[in-house]
């Protein structure tokens, strides 16, 4: 091979890389499965409730009951106060039916560290306990 064929495959190499890793990461973000994958399929809430995390419309009966029973706190709540409310709310979960989880990849849709999986029934259409398709 001549100076100039080596030379243009130096610059066509990375971007063929690039392009083959992007494609890769497209599909394997597309083929999310599980709870903390974008739009909250399991109606997730978080552990303990947070004053700048609002409650959703659409929230599930369990999430309400927690956050009735133990009160929001704030990011600047003392650790001793912030670990009482943890494990509060970690009862109340369990205590209504749901699940704890715990999120060891933090992003922006799901910041906490830990949340509530609320047991939804098969064939319940809207997230809210005890609803049922018509």
């Amino acid at each position: 091979m001549s100076r100039k064929s080596i030379g243009i495959w130096r610059l066509i190499t990375p971007l063929i890389l690039a392009l083959l890793l992007g494609a890769f990461a497209i599909v394997a973000r597309a083929e999310c499965s599980g709870c903390l994958c974008p739009g909250n399929p399991c109606k997730l809430c978080s552990l303990p409730p947070m004053k700048n995390i609002p409650a959703a419309s659409d929230e599930a009966a369990t999430c309400l009951r927690i956050r009735e029973k133990v009160p929001p706190i704030s990011k600047n709540t003392d650790p001793n106060e912030h670990y009482a409310s943890l494990n509060n709310s970690m009862r109340e979960c369990v205590k209504n039916g749901g699940d704890v989880i715990v999120n060891s990849r933090r992003n922006a849709e799901f910041p906490s560290k830990h949340y509530c999986k609320p047991y939804v029934a098969p064939g319940n259409a809207s997230g809210k306990d005890g609803a049922r398709y018509p």
